[in-house]
């Protein structure tokens, strides 16, 4: 009897073989340069590792070393300069996905997708490495994945300092999100223009990191100050990514307390959202002219360490100031912890109104500080890394957003 796995195996093969033979027989070429593998030939090799990963060890031994000479073969027999490798190559890669077929069909489709794209769009890769990627474009990709798989690893996951809130690897951390936030912002603009490129990838960017994300929108307008109004826009469109992260963790731990604060969220975001509107339309003639300077660095390093160094003073300063109040009142914790990060501080006000340890009213007090507390920090970091042109433009959208968290607070109580 033949097991239904085998059967779903081989037709997982075999249609992995046909969409690469398909995508390979439409580049064959035609007269004496025409290819020697197309539809027919892949889908064979497909279906050759599935019926060696059937049989056992020797035909995947005798499959693979055969469908490697063939491909040795079909490359001799290739013309030109520059033959290529890509078929041959091609050819192994579906026979060992024919073989992974059978073990893991799930895997071996997606494989096979991913590998008849990359074929695919052959001429589009080719034109962007050669004509659109820039030298120091490259060596920016490289050093930040230097940064997020060298130098991460290596560092310590602990707290360094006396009062146990340095941890080197988060810091760290902190830093690669910054430069891949900064470098999500340069491809966005590389793809989308100006306006909308930055616009996208700050409101995308503020669900990994607030904070990050108007670091490395500063860092944008500082390298070139026509994009300073953009950037800004982008730096507080982030800040609605923190209001909507913050009612999720709140509402995981404390739907009372999301109750309590969902209109006060709810005016912030608004607040936020119209003041960016107002200031792209305003502005929306004014970056007409940047396009021609996006190309340069994707990513300034500097720029990451300073704001690092910032993240780090402020942890400092709250530990110092907790360690000199002791447990001396929940909101001034909770605004301390919100220099920080409000979202640790709100699941901190979210699980003592779960527990009740705290009123309701008083944990929502200390929420709305937190957000103001994180809200300073932020402006702090724009000035610090964006300058005081970046920082001016983002600072009244922060105000507002704070002040309609506030005031519809009070309404609210």
């Amino acid at each position: 009897m033949i097991a239904a796995t085998d059967v779903g195996g081989l037709a997982v093969a075999l249609g992995v073989g046909l969409l690469i033979g398909i995508e390979r027989e439409r580049r064959k070429g035609n007269g004496s340069t025409r290819g020697s593998a197309g539809v027919r030939t892949f889908a064979l090799v497909a279906l050759a590792g599935a019926l060696a990963a059937m049989l056992g060890s020797v035909a995947l031994a005798v499959g693979g070393a055969f469908t490697v000479l063939a491909a040795l073969a079909t490359w001799r027999r290739g013309s030109g300069a520059d033959p290529g490798l890509t078929t041959e190559f091609a050819m192994l890669v579906v026979f060992l996905l024919g073989v992974l077929a059978m073990r893991e069909p799930a895997l071996a489709a997606g494989t096979g997708v991913l590998v008849a794209l990359l074929l695919a769009t052959k001429t589009r890769l080719h034109r962007f490495v050669r004509e659109a990627l820039t030298e120091q474009e490259l060596h920016d990709a490289l050093l930040l994945a230097a940064a997020a798989t060298i130098v991460l690893p290596l560092l310590p996951d602990r707290a360094v300092d006396p009062w146990q809130v340095l941890n080197p690897r988060r810091l760290w951390l902190l830093a690669v999100i910054v430069m891949a936030i900064n470098a999500a912002g340069h491809v966005a603009l590389r793809l989308l223009g100006t306006r909308w490129g930055l616009l996208v990838a700050g409101l995308a960017g503020g669900f990994a990191s607030s904070t990050a994300t108007t670091a490395a929108m500063g860092a944008l307008a500082r390298r070139d100050p026509a994009l300073a109004t953009t950037a800004a826009c982008a730096g507080a469109l982030s800040s609605v990514s923190t209001v909507v992260q913050l009612a999720v963790v709140v509402a995981v731990v404390s739907p009372a307390l999301l109750a309590r604060i969902a209109a006060p969220l709810a005016a912030a975001g608004l607040a936020i959202l119209l003041f960016s509107a107002r200031a792209v339309w305003r502005d929306r003639a004014g970056t007409g002219g940047a396009q021609a300077r996006i190309a340069g660095r994707a990513f300034e390093p500097r720029h990451a360490l300073v704001f690092v160094g910032v993240v780090a003073g402020v942890l400092l300063l709250a530990a110092a100031t907790r360690q000199a109040l002791g447990d001396a009142g929940l909101a001034v914790a909770l605004a301390l912890s919100g220099l920080a990060d409000v979202h640790a501080a709100a699941v901190s006000a979210a699980q003592l109104v779960d527990a009740g340890q705290a009123p309701l009213d008083l944990a929502a007090t200390a929420l709305a500080l937190a957000f103001a507390a994180n809200t300073v920090a932020k402006a702090a970091v724009a000035f610090a890394v964006g300058g005081a042109r970046y920082g001016l433009r983002l600072l009244p959208g922060l105000a507002l957003m704070v002040a309609a968290f506030a005031a519809m607070l009070a309404l609210a109580g």
